[in-house]
């Protein structure tokens, strides 16, 4: 089966689903492309900034996904020994700390905003496999496989919007510089006590951060640094004393933390690092969000800086001129401020210990 559309999008996260919104809204035929049966089946952040919201409200999006389901984050707090030393509260004029979206929530309340343009295609469950290149070696399509069917798209333009190990970039031969941060995380979900406050809590567990993050829905998300590829050797202990540690820095979870972490198969592993490209994309083809530049779960920067990307690049694309289109114009617009992100976030990660210092002393 062969399909045509001016962009192909390969991803369906929200940088690649707020982009095919754009658009299509702006009359460029779009294939959105996403190698899950369904959509936000893949772990991506899912804690709006004040920037990541100003987005979606700029592009009326951002009821769509409130009334789906959203949760604002009314204080960040630093525990020591089970109490709370230390309380930050939003700036009034933003309200929040951040705010807690599902990625399935801010998927649907974007795309519900998209399915209904004729000049959109969504096709999950499909996976790039080549990419269609023309006699000058300008990228002119894709070869998929979808629902085991192997399927041609022709386009104009292709973005690669599929994360962190993206097959687009390593299909175009794109070099990807990397670097590791010195930690692995180690990530939970608990039900939250009846009287949790919308909030992030944190504490100082051998030198390293532990996080609290609630969630839409009456859930906690624990976010627990280890040492860098230390997690087979850490699930070679007992895991009674390793535990105990966060119930000693938030006494209040006992009971749940108990019942609902009791074996190290109750985490799930990331294998934390940053990453950046040079290049940001050839003729025909164009890489964004964590594709290009692969953010720490630190700060929560890496989907607000995907939804600003996708902002970005679609205000450069339009149909009369795609095939004109620069990569280098975006990449110029972008670079400076995600290498700003990427230098805060190191720097938070290096200075989190200052927060427990007078505490410790």
């Amino acid at each position: 089966m062969n399909y045509y559309a001016d962009v192909c999008i390969v991803g369906a996260g929200p940088a690649g689903a707020l982009l095919a919104h754009l658009l299509v809204k702006k009359g460029l035929s779009v294939i959105l492309l996403e190698q899950n049966a369904t959509l936000g089946q893949a772990f991506r952040g899912e804690h709006l900034n004040e920037e990541g919201e100003a987005v979606l409200k700029k592009h009326f999006l951002f009821e769509a996904v409130e009334a789906l389901g959203l949760l604002r984050m009314e204080k960040l707090e630093y525990y020591a020994k089970g109490e709370v030393i230390k309380t930050i509260v939003p700036d009034p004029i933003i309200g929040h700390l951040g705010i807690h979206v599902p990625q399935a929530h801010l998927l649907k309340g974007i795309l519900q905003q998209t399915v209904h343009f004729q000049n959109f295609k969504c096709f999950l469950h499909t996976k790039v496999t080549t990419l269609l290149t023309d006699t000058s070696g300008r990228y002119i399509g894709v070869v998929a496989t979808k629902n085991d069917e192997t399927i041609e798209i022709k386009s104009q333009l292709i973005i690669g919007a599929d994360g962190r190990y993206s097959t687009i970039r390593k299909r175009a031969h794109i070099a990807s510089q990397k670097q590791k941060h010195g930690f692995d995380l180690l990530w939970a979900k608990i039900p939250a006590p009846q009287d949790w406050e919308p909030a992030i809590k944190m504490a100082l567990i051998d030198e390293k951060q532990l996080s609290l993050f609630s969630q839409t829905g009456g859930f906690i998300q624990i976010g627990w640094n280890i040492e860098q590829g230390n997690f087979a050797q850490l699930r070679k202990q007992p895991f009674t004393p390793f535990i105990h540690k966060l119930i000693e820095a938030f006494p209040q979870l006992d009971d749940i933390v108990t019942r609902h972490i009791q074996s190290w198969q109750d985490f799930v592993l990331l294998d934390v690092f940053s990453s950046h490209c040079d290049c940001w994309g050839t003729a025909g083809l164009v890489l964004l969000g964590d594709a290009v530049h692969t953010m720490t779960p630190t700060g929560a920067f890496g989907l607000n800086s995907a939804l600003k990307d996708a902002d970005c690049l679609a205000s450069l694309l339009n149909k009369e001129a795609i095939r004109q289109f620069n990569v280098r114009d975006f990449q110029q617009m972008r670079a400076q401020a995600i290498e700003e992100v990427l230098a805060q976030q190191i720097e938070k990660e290096q200075t989190f210990a200052f927060h427990f210092i007078d505490r410790a002393s």
